[in-house]
């Protein structure tokens, strides 16, 4: 049972006051991942890219007052949050990736903590909530790259999502207190997520749902308003540049989601089903998954049949107008957190159904995974019934299916620290072709190269390492001009007398490079991890 307001004013003050040791627990826990995420960061871990140098340089445009995107760069889709939130710290520091992550790493302390919030509002259990807070502390690559990389969308999606369902949570039950800011802050980051990544909409929408449900007659008036008004605000950049280009957002996302590249289910299915659950709710090693792993693929639609009756039972209990009862009978906060339980259950499954309706599940699988990152929202519900079972407070259940709960919750914690036991084992590979690539700029500059031609995975991230001093232009294997998210780019370096070539080792553009080497005047100079092939 949730605990509302009024049992909470019953609590004798000093004992309100005594330390509890759950949440001193769940503090130290929560200390404790997001330190594990700053020494990867201090590491050079997950590496970066040159979609993450992409939000650098409109984040370095920002600050230099050059330029104000809304969407990231060679697209009409995607906000630039990252990059406005970032932008006073390279402003001070200059451009680095660090300085790019450090937004992101509070963004997953706000996740960490309102998830623990959030699932102390639904259930109540302190105990919980510490088990809840211990497995989002744990971090496999796929969950770090989704929670650290700049690279547009993924970071802030989490946060905002959970903070959208404390503030539900907080506004349907009547919870006393700051209902003004808490109207207009549900509608503003609505609208905000409307305009940074729509793979949180199912969120948005099942937690405005519940709202619509609980609070109608207030949302008919100055409530409605306020939220109104927040909506705006939040999805003010989308609004206007649909406004001044005539641009749908919206058809960009689809084309991006491989709506044009069909894939027939039976390539979808086992991504979507089988390896998109386990890999993208970070119980795998590095892009890859074990057969063992995929245990929570399978566990998954178990996980979600449990959650959604035991949600759809609390809710038929409060299901006639609740009425406070001093024994702890129904009351509002009741019948809200069995609503918003059976609302994220919801979106979980919508954001499953999305996922395995797109194309991505079936062609890319491993990286298109990152697309159910909003999934970790759901986690407070989705393990609630295994938790209870565990403790036996789940009446009428056979004696087995405690020993099942037990192993169920003991097998998602064992599973996620071995995942961040291998992200932690890549560390000392990424930081070795960090190194490389550091010598690669400081070369490049040495020798005054200032303009070259390079792969769409290597341009962007010289750019932004170099601080613009070097700027590239993409081209493709076959040397033809390739995808250039800012064009002035290209334009620069057409027209310079100068170019160098630069490749990593083994990349199909070195071989093509090569025949170059033997047909023209090119000089071929090494750095470790790089070829540069100059004019």
């Amino acid at each position: 049972m949730a605990i509302d307001a009024g049992e909470r004013s019953r609590v004798p003050p000093h004992a309100a006051r005594r330390p509890r040791l759950p949440d001193a627990l769940a503090g130290t826990v929560l200390t404790a991942g997001v330190g594990y995420r700053l020494l990867l960061l201090r590491t050079d871990t997950p590496p970066t890219n040159s979609d993450e140098a992409t939000m650098g340089l409109a984040a370095l445009h920002i600050a230099q007052g050059r330029e104000f995107p809304v969407w990231f760069y060679g697209q009409a889709y995607m906000g630039t949050l990252e990059a406005y939130l970032a932008a006073p710290l390279i402003a001070l520091t200059g451009p680095s990736t660090l300085a790019l992550r450090l937004p992101t790493l509070a963004l997953y302390a706000v996740f960490a903590l309102l998830a623990w919030r959030l699932t102390l509002r639904l259930t109540g259990d302190r105990w919980y909530a510490l088990l809840v807070t211990a497995l989002l502390a744990f971090g496999s690559d796929r969950i770090v790259k989704n929670q650290l990389i700049a690279g547009g969308g993924y970071p802030e999606m989490n946060a905002a999502g959970v903070a959208l369902a404390v503030l539900a949570y907080d506004l349907a039950a009547g919870r006393p207190g700051h209902r003004l800011p808490r109207w207009i802050g549900w509608g503003f980051l609505a609208g905000l997520m409307v305009w940074v990544d729509p793979l949180v909409l199912p969120y948005v929408i099942g937690t405005g749902v519940v709202l619509a449900a609980f609070r109608w007659r207030e949302l008919r008036g100055w409530a409605g308003a306020l939220l109104g008004v927040g909506a705006l605000v939040g999805s003010a950049p989308l609004l206007l540049d649909s406004l001044a280009t005539g641009r749908s957002p919206v058809s960009a996302v689809l084309a991006a989601s491989g709506a044009g590249q069909p894939a027939s289910w039976a390539e979808r299915l086992p991504g979507a089903l089988v390896l998109g659950p386990a890999l993208g709710m970070g119980f795998c090693s590095p892009g890859a998954c074990a057969g063992w792993q995929l245990w929570w693929s399978a566990a998954l639609p178990v996980l979600v049949v449990a959650a959604t009756v035991a949600a759809w039972r609390r809710l038929r209990v409060h299901r006639r107008p609740p009425v406070p009862a001093p024994g702890g009978g129904r009351t509002v906060a009741d019948a809200t957190a069995a609503a918003l339980s059976l609302a994220l259950v919801a979106a979980a499954v919508a954001t499953l159904a999305s996922y395995a309706a797109s194309s991505a599940a079936g062609h890319t699988p491993v990286e298109s995974s990152r697309y159910l990152s909003c999934l970790l929202i759901s986690v407070p519900v989705l393990l609630w019934p295994v938790w209870l079972a565990a403790r036996r407070r789940s009446p009428g259940l056979p004696g087995p299916a405690r020993v099942a709960a037990i192993g169920v919750l003991a097998g998602a914690l064992g599973t996620a620290a071995v995942a961040t036991g291998a992200a932690i084992a890549t560390v000392p590979a990424h930081r070795a072709a960090e190194a490389q690539h550091v010598e690669l700029v400081a070369t490049l500059r040495a020798m005054g190269v200032r303009h070259v031609y390079g792969g769409y995975w290597t341009c962007n991230r010289l750019t932004f390492a170099s601080a613009e001093d070097i700027v590239c232009a993409v081209v493709d294997d076959d040397l033809s001009p390739g995808h250039d998210r800012y064009p002035p780019y290209r334009r620069a370096v057409d027209a310079a007398t100068d170019v160098a070539w630069v490749a990593p080792d083994d990349s199909p553009l070195v071989a093509r490079l090569d025949e170059r080497l033997r047909a023209d005047s090119l000089t071929l100079h090494r750095v470790p991890g790089w070829r540069l092939y100059l004019s």
